[in-house]
């Protein structure tokens, strides 16, 4: 038997059996990380109830997820999504990963960035802020709404990071990705390969019609920070 015969024996002796554990572990750790998100079911005025095709007189539904408000949270009532989702909303719902519903709050509407945070009664576990640098080909997710589906995940990396001046927002600093993204994922979290929050979900780039195009982007996690360190002094 050749060397790196056995090294391969007595490495799959030694790991082979926790890999099932260690898939399993990832499983959880995806799943809860889905509890985090919510669908958000906005109700505009002389439209019907949320749903896609505005056009046609159906509001647009959105992403939106639970995050930490103050450091030492474990639970948070307070859930991050996109202005343009609720801005002109009457009424917010949210749905939860369960499928069941809460009437929410809009506390907090910035238009300069388009963030906008919601309040619920519920108190859910949430999304933490990254702490890592984020870099060119990192790989991300999205966890959102795609089409009034429900939450769905897809994934991509990092195509490009600091574009400004697109003319979305007042203020801009996001990070370009690849990771599809279609009506209904705006305010959707942008997640590193540990479930860690670095963005959400604000734009796509497109000329032609409101589908993904592989061109995406998210509010970077330094200018949503910002947003809230203002918020916090206050």
């Amino acid at each position: 038997m050749k060397v790196w015969q056995l090294l391969f024996i007595l490495i799959i002796f030694k790991f082979g059996y926790n890999l099932p554990a260690i898939a399993k572990h990832n499983n959880q750790k995806w799943e809860a990380t889905f509890k985090s998100v919510v669908s958000v079911l906005p109700t505009w005025p002389g439209y019907e109830k949320p749903g896609f095709g505005a056009p046609s007189g159906i509001a647009p539904e959105g992403t939106g997820f639970y995050f930490k408000f103050q450091e030492k949270e474990n639970l948070s009532q307070y859930i991050l999504t996109a202005l343009h989702v609720v801005e002109k909303a009457t009424k917010v719902e949210v749905e939860y990963f369960n499928k069941s519903k809460e009437v929410v709050e809009i506390i907090f509407a910035d238009k300069k960035t388009d963030i906008a945070i919601l309040k619920s009664k519920a108190k859910k576990k949430p999304l933490k802020f990254s702490k890592k640098n984020i870099y060119l080909g990192s790989h991300v997710c999205v966890i959102g709404n795609s089409f009034g589906l429900g939450s769905s995940l897809t994934c991509g990396v990092v195509s490009a990071l600091n574009r400004k001046n697109l003319g979305f927002n007042e203020i801009e600093d996001f990070i370009q990705t690849d990771a599809a993204v279609n009506p209904g994922d705006s305010g959707a979290p942008l997640l590193n390969s540990f479930g860690e929050l670095i963005g959400m979900v604000d734009a796509i780039y497109t000329k032609e019609a409101d589908i993904d195009a592989g061109v995406n982007f998210a509010i970077n996690k330094s200018l949503i920070k910002k947003i809230l360190n203002k918020i916090n002094t206050k």
